[in-house]
């Protein structure tokens, strides 16, 4: 507990204290180095989630149901084909997209998205092979259960592990009890093939009651995640309600604790559950405290921009910034929030080859937008 609330003044205490400033020609003094943000492309509708192809450009999802190509000079291309019909409804849409760790030989995608079926919309996982207009040999490869009602809290971010397998993490749609329970995949990771199906080793495998994907429970709305490039580790980042957003490192089997413990209150102003602390709960690495609605997650290790190095970046949808992390081992040792003179959501935040930093904004006329070090 001690540790968390040091986080936590650090947190609130960095942003007043650390020099941020939005110069001429969009130039942004920060803490550790003066970068330079332009804008790559836009005409965007909704952007939510990108990649980059090995060539250098870049594949984007927009949330109303529209997949593209931009090229590494900004030009946009045509919506791909084949696209699954999505719920574009609410936080619902086309989200996240991610490459097969082989897609220079295979060509390989895997995208969510929120799907219609009996009883509402739950968030569903495909693999399809990017074809030069359209998407190829789409298969739907899983299927949150149940479908409810609603427009809330479908997550959701895909990172695929050293193994092969996809971790997928899922919003509690709304129905935060659910979040507790085994016989939903609600609030939760869960750890798939990349063919589809339940991995072998995953901890409720054969377990009465229980989805066999099941990795963590314990989730309210996964909003980013990464791979910790220093332990092979999965991050995620996820909304609370008003105030306990968190940072957390699923582990096989463990519980993350919403909505039976949080350091949020309801949008009431009631507290949530028991408090911040329960025995067989996990404690956040992190969390803020009034909320920033956290949403995609990179963590930085280019030489590119080298103050930045070893930082975990997070983009912020409620205050229109990034928000550049110390880390020291899994400990967050000091927050920096940067770009606050956008005043534009950040939806999505990636790294590229050329350690450049792209970041999504989040709007209708959506923009690609680029970061990098001022020489």
């Amino acid at each position: 507990m001690k540790l968390l609330r040091t986080c936590l003044v650090a947190a609130l205490a960095a942003p007043l204290s650390g020099v941020v400033a939005l110069a001429a020609g969009g130039e942004f003094k920060t803490e550790r180095a003066t970068v330079r943000v332009s804008t790559l492309a836009r005409g965007l509708e909704y952007p939510w989630s990108l990649a980059f192809l090995p060539d250098g450009r870049l594949l984007v999802t927009e949330r109303p149901g529209r997949m593209r190509v931009i090229g590494s000079d900004g030009a946009v291309g045509p919506a791909l084909g084949n696209v699954p019909g999505v719920v574009a409804q609410g936080q619902g849409g086309l989200l996240d997209v991610a490459l097969d760790r082989r897609f220079a030989a295979n060509r390989t995608i895997y995208f969510s998205y929120a799907e219609a079926g009996d009883g509402g919309a739950a968030t569903a996982v495909a693999r399809a092979r990017l074809g030069p207009a359209a998407l190829e040999d789409v298969q739907v490869i899983f299927r949150q259960a149940p479908k409810v009602r609603g427009g809330l809290h479908f997550g959701s971010r895909i990172v695929q592990g050293a193994d092969g397998n996809l971790l997928v993490g899922l919003g509690e749609r709304g129905q935060r009890e659910l979040a507790q329970d085994l016989g939903t995949h609600f609030g939760k990771v869960v750890r798939i093939r990349p063919e589809g199906g339940a991995v072998a080793d995953n901890p409720y495998v054969g377990r009465a009651g229980a989805l066999p994907e099941i990795w963590t429970v314990g989730h309210r709305n996964i909003q980013g995640a990464a791979i910790n490039p220093a332990t092979g580790q999965l991050w995620t980042v996820e909304h609370g309600a008003r105030g306990g957003d968190e940072i957390n490192r699923p582990e096989r089997g463990r519980n993350y604790g919403w909505p039976v413990i949080t350091y949020g209150r309801d949008y009431s102003g009631l507290p949530i559950g028991e408090g911040s602390a329960r025995p067989g709960m996990e404690q956040p690495l992190h969390y803020w405290d009034p909320s920033i609605a956290p949403s995609g997650m990179a963590f930085y290790g280019a030489d590119a921009i080298p103050g930045w190095k070893g930082s975990l970046l997070i983009g912020s949808l409620k205050f229109g910034l990034l928000v550049r992390l110390e880390l020291d081992g899994d400990r967050v040792r000091r927050e920096e929030r940067l770009l606050q003179g956008l005043r534009e959501r950040i939806r999505d935040v990636r790294v590229g080859a050329d350690g450049a930093v792209y970041l999504l904004t989040d709007n209708a006329d959506g923009r690609v937008l680029k970061v990098e070090a001022v020489r």
